[in-house]
């Protein structure tokens, strides 16, 4: 499942039932329907070939060791901590989806047109609370003042209207909303923001995760194992 409206568009997180790898899935053999074409993905997501480039290179060292799972929440928190801004302890062990769900992602995600109570109750259906929906709403780059810097700029240019998306906006101009205080600590405070945002992306990566023998090892992150 994604984290926001913003973060749909995120290859890491825009998945439907969790951290299982199934966003990766093409369409062809036992995958009928990819969750890459649902209408929140098409055209939006994106990074593929970097995930296949580096599931070669760890197969090349430890084959069928390594989850495309882990890949991602590896490769998510790499991308911020890049950025100089912050990093956080990745817990591992995931196994990945057998099934893609087209249909689940269609539901599930989060619209950039949807309302903030819609959006909070796709959050609280996967135990995701509002400081967290708050602060992922920042990972993807829809921030016009610092596009290319991961800090707490996406925050003030709430206070200032100038929220790119609808459901971006939503979180500080909603009269009454629970968002907002979060919006003005983070916008005060990039450190705050910061733990936040670590803990959220922990909290994002346990939903639902499949472990022990649930799932598999994907040999290639697109297609299951054996077609």
């Amino acid at each position: 499942m994604s984290s926001s409206s913003s973060t749909s568009y995120s290859l890491p997180l825009a998945t439907t039932f969790g951290c299982d790898a199934s966003i990766l899935l093409d369409k062809g053999g036992s995958i009928q329907l990819s969750e890459k074409d649902a209408t929140p993905n098409t055209n939006s997501i994106r990074g593929f070939d970097v995930v296949d480039n580096i599931k070669t290179a760890v197969e090349n060292s430890c084959p069928a060791v390594v989850s495309c799972a882990d890949i991602l929440a590896l490769a998510a928190e790499a991308s911020v901590s890049l950025s100089g801004s912050i990093s956080w302890n990745v817990l591992l062990g995931r196994r990945d989806s057998l099934t893609a769900n087209q249909a689940g992602a269609n539901t599930s995600i989060p619209s950039p047109f949807e309302g903030l109570a819609n959006i909070t109750s796709k959050f609280s259906a996967v135990g995701l609370n509002t400081n967290d929906l708050v602060a992922l709403s920042a990972l993807t780059n829809l921030d016009p003042t610092t596009p290319d810097s991961f800090d707490n700029s996406y925050f003030s240019n709430l206070q200032n209207n100038q929220g790119l998306l609808q459901s971006d906006q939503e979180l500080f101009s909603t009269t009454g909303a629970a968002t907002v205080s979060i919006v003005n600590s983070f916008s005060s405070n990039q450190s705050a923001f910061f733990q936040s945002f670590a803990q959220s992306m922990i909290n994002m990566g346990n939903i639902s995760p499949l472990v022990g023998s649930n799932g598999e090892i994907r040999l290639d992150c697109k297609k299951p194992n054996g077609g």
